[in-house]
């Protein structure tokens, strides 16, 4: 093979060429001006062979990396380096690349070449694999040369095994930091969401995609007592394990302070200070509301996140606007709650901001967004979830995580109606007060056909209540008994914010049982503080399956 017409041709090789004639050109240029005898070449003033002298056969042959030259549309084998047979072995000349050299078409360089070949433009391929052979990255330069119509394309091959195995256990890694990431937080989530009597829930979780961190969204719904239900969703900012495990250490802290049954503005400050002392860099946001299913509303507080939506049954979306505070954790504010209705039929969603934000969109543009799609989702909480979902184009690739709540205050007709009742009787106080509780719970829970026994204890809880009531509490006082198709709850209000506590009575003292009555009764009981400034004491009391 005649290396020296090959080289004449290739990439850079007549810029240089061009370089020495112009200067051999200038060369009286220097005695104008009153230098002279001949100027020296570079090589002879540096010592150094000219580039001319060097056998381009042997630099070829000598490079570390894979070089092959290949002529004609059929790219022929003309040369391969020793690096090459090496690697895979000696080829034979003048065979087809097709079938010489199997391991271009492992590559997937064949039709790679021919477009070099046609366009006569570079091209390069990064990191490709060869079974058993290692990873190599490659460039295919075209090549002419002289007095020849078909021109060649010249391969040159780096391997890059080494760089690849690392990049390779990088992304392995990460992947192992991503799925101790999702299973850390799938862990921290509710593994089986609490069902109130008057609600209807399902929520869904899904993390971002492959090139996206998990973050810390989750969702919570507790059940306070008494028929009211609390509903959680909240996003602590940032990405990985830290912000899972902040997010699990937020939600337990969110059903501790559920427990103190506060209105929602004082759980939200409970929790802004906890957020602070849990990692001042970590910021959180985050709704609590509350349901309770004898006002048909919610009572919520919000902490940066966005608006909780409810759509009613004739199809229109609310968005409850007002009040949001800063983020938890920030400090600094006086959290305060809002209310939204949420009547019989109706459906309130709470979301991450995984479901409506997009890159290049206004936020705002996203919520709108979902209240379209909200206003035709019809169906159980769960398939409006999907339905959700799907709308707004959320997939497995998402660049986010994405926590969805859907709630839904059924509207109950025919025998399920049946199942559920209210009735209240307002206590003007004086020594008549308790027996016309004890008529009324008695008549009521006749009517409302309980077993004599059930009806018997729910008769002394309502006595012991309004005895207590009477006794601690101040005007107005109201009884209120309500039944589900799961218990009986049994509730009495007054205008004092004094709540009673279980404490054990000594044997001499005529007063200080009622409370340890009721809670030995009942199957379970409670007190919270009204908005109005009174209170609320309840207990209830399971039914037979």
């Amino acid at each position: 093979m005649n290396f020296t017409r090959w080289s004449a041709r290739l990439p850079g090789t007549q810029r240089r060429a061009a370089a020495r004639t112009d200067r051999a050109d200038r060369g009286s240029v220097p005695a104008a001006r009153g230098a002279s005898g001949p100027q020296p070449r570079p090589d002879e003033a540096t010592g150094l062979p000219a580039l001319d002298d060097l056998s381009v056969r042997e630099v070829l042959g000598r490079l570390p990396a894979l070089v092959a030259l290949l002529h004609g549309p059929e790219h022929r084998v003309a040369y391969v380096n020793d690096a090459y047979a090496a690697a895979f072995g000696p080829r034979p000349l003048g065979a087809p690349a097709a079938k010489a050299l199997p391991e271009l078409d492992e590559l997937g360089l064949l039709p790679l070449m021919d477009q070099v070949l046609r366009s006569g433009t570079p091209r390069t391929v990064k990191s490709r694999r060869i079974q058993g052979a290692g990873s190599y990255t490659v460039t295919c330069t075209p090549v002419a040369v002289p007095g020849h119509d078909e021109g060649g394309v010249l391969v040159f091959a780096a391997d890059v095994t080494d760089h690849a195995e690392a990049a390779e256990r990088l992304r392995a890694s990460e992947r192992r930091h991503r799925e101790t990431a999702v299973t850390l937080q799938r862990s921290l989530l509710p593994q089986e969401l609490e069902q109130p009597d008057d609600l209807r829930v399902a929520a869904t979780y899904q993390p971002g995609g492959t090139d996206a961190a998990v973050g810390g969204d989750w969702y919570d719904v507790i059940t306070l007592g008494a028929g009211r239900t609390a509903l959680v969703i909240g996003d602590v900012m940032g990405r990985g394990v830290r912000a899972a495990a902040v997010m699990g250490q937020l939600r337990t802290a969110v059903r501790a302070y559920a427990r103190l049954d506060l209105p929602p503005h004082e759980v939200l400050q409970l929790l802004d200070g906890l957020a602070a002392e849990i990692d001042a860099s970590q910021i959180a946001t985050c709704v609590y509301a509350v349901h309770d299913p004898n006002e048909g509303r919610l009572v919520y507080a919000s902490a940066g996140h966005l608006p909780v939506l409810v759509r009613h049954e004739d199809g229109t979306v609310h968005r409850a606007e007002d009040p949001t505070g800063p983020p938890l954790g920030t400090g600094g504010w006086l959290h305060t709650s809002g209310t939204i209705a949420l009547p019989p039929g109706a459906t309130a969603v709470l979301y991450t901001d995984g479901l409506v934000e997009r890159r290049r969109e206004d936020i705002d543009e996203g919520v709108a967004a979902l209240e379209r799609a909200l206003s035709g989702a019809v169906g159980t909480p769960q398939v409006v979830c999907d339905r959700l979902l799907r709308a707004l184009g959320v997939t497995a690739e998402h660049d986010d995580d994405v926590a969805v709540l859907v709630c839904q205050h059924p509207a109950r007709t025919g025998p399920a109606a049946e199942l559920f009742h209210n009735a209240a009787l307002d206590l003007l106080g004086g020594i008549e007060a308790a027996p016309r509780a004890r008529a009324f719970a008695s008549g009521v829970l006749a009517s409302w056909r309980f077993p004599v026994e059930l009806r018997d204890l729910g008769v002394l809880a309502a006595s012991e209540l309004v005895a207590n009531s009477l006794q601690h509490g101040t005007p107005p006082m109201r009884l209120r008994l309500r039944r589900t198709d799961r218990r009986l709850i049994i509730e009495v209000t007054d205008g004092d914010d004094h709540l009673p506590r279980r404490r054990r009575a000594d044997p001499g003292d005529e007063a200080g049982r009622g409370i340890s009555i009721v809670a030995t009764i009942a199957s379970s009981w409670g007190s919270r503080r009204t908005p109005g400034g009174g209170k609320a004491v309840w207990c209830e009391f399971a039914l037979p399956a």
